[in-house]
């Protein structure tokens, strides 16, 4: 599987995820012959969302995991990896400085996003496990996850319009939550139990059967490129 650096803030996941669940679910474990047995594996997608990071690689034990170096707000889609406990380490692209690493534990058949948050000088890996199942139909799933250190608890809603998930903290990862499919939404993510609207994502597509995930990264207190943005990533979406 080729690994493909894609801009998030456009798209993101995984080509024919469909495909992948079948292959997943069925001759992964055993093919037609009942004679070979492919090793069950995790899914882990990576996000660089550490406002004043340069570039960065990631690494999985000794594997290099992206092609390209990984800038802000960027990211790899799902790479497969083995399950149980890994060694998940950030690196300033180009070098052997380490941003970040600790130990991750896997398991078969989930799926996963980590997030590089916070800024350099302290940086975060945040692990968020992904459920994405596939929505009912003429619908999609969306939720939000903060991974921008300062800006407190927040909020996702539709302009003028639903509120789809509420009172995330730092760190925090909503549910996937079902919104009519095939339809254009400005999305806002506000402090949490306000109106006060930190960012804005203005006519997202939002397709039927399609999983979503809204990210806010950032800092509250920057005016410059670190100031807060939202993001949006697609983790899945099925034919």
């Amino acid at each position: 599987m080729k690994y493909v650096q894609q801009n998030l803030k456009r798209r993101a996941g995984i080509v024919g995820m469909i495909c992948l669940l079948a292959v997943l679910l069925t001759s992964c474990l055993k093919n037609h012959d009942n004679d070979y047995v492919d090793p069950p594996v995790a899914f882990l997608s990576v996000i660089n969302a550490s406002p004043d990071s340069q570039p960065v690689n990631f690494f999985l034990d000794q594997n290099r995991a992206n092609d390209f170096p990984i800038n802000y707000g960027h990211g790899i889609d799902y790479i497969r990896a083995f399950p149980g406990k890994r060694v998940a380490s950030f690196y300033i692209a180009g070098t052997q400085q380490k941003l970040k690493a600790d130990t991750i534990n896997l398991t078969a058949q989930k799926f996963y996003s980590m997030y590089l948050a916070n800024v350099a000088a302290t940086p975060d890996m945040i692990l968020i496990s992904d459920s994405i199942s596939r929505p009912d139909a003429g619908k999609a799933t969306i939720r939000l996850v903060n991974v921008s250190p300062d800006a407190g608890a927040v909020d996702l809603g539709i302009k003028a319009g639903a509120l789809l998930a509420s009172n995330q903290a730092y760190k925090g990862a909503s549910v996937f939550t079902p919104i009519q499919g095939n339809s254009t939404y400005t999305l806002e993510v506000r402090k949490a139990g306000t109106t006060t609207v930190l960012a804005t994502l203005q006519d997202v597509q939002l397709n039927s059967a399609s999983v979503y995930t809204i990210w806010l990264q950032g800092l509250a207190a920057a005016t410059d490129q670190k100031k807060l943005s939202a993001n949006i990533q697609t983790n899945a979406f099925y034919y």
